[in-house]
């Protein structure tokens, strides 16, 4: 079943990790403490693994879907999401670093 808006707002935090699936491998993790995590969970080199997307409501379930449409179109090309985000962390910080010193 997809996920809404509103069935996001209203699940209320258990004592256990909560897991709401909204499909093509995106989930969203509620923590006990309240805190709501996007996860996509996909497959690379026979291999299952999960990315991080951002907290909810930081990132909206729109921009979850987008997220993991951009991500599903690298798997495609056979590039893995995970290689191509820690390729992308020194690039993102070089670029903050020199800003900085200005």
């Amino acid at each position: 079943m997809a996920l809404t808006d509103i069935l996001i707002r209203n699940t209320k935090p258990t004592t256990k990790h909560l897991k709401l699936t909204d499909g093509g491998g995106l989930l969203l993790l509620v923590q006990p403490n309240a805190s709501r995590w996007w996860r996509l969970r996909y497959r690379f080199a026979g291999k299952e693994k999960m990315l991080s997307l951002g907290t909810y409501p930081t990132v909206s379930l729109k921009v979850a879907r987008l997220i993991r449409d951009k991500i599903k179109a690298l798997l495609a090309q056979g590039v893995d999401p995970s290689l191509a985000r820690q390729e992308e962390k020194p690039i993102k910080a070089g670029v903050k670093l020199f800003l900085c010193k200005q």
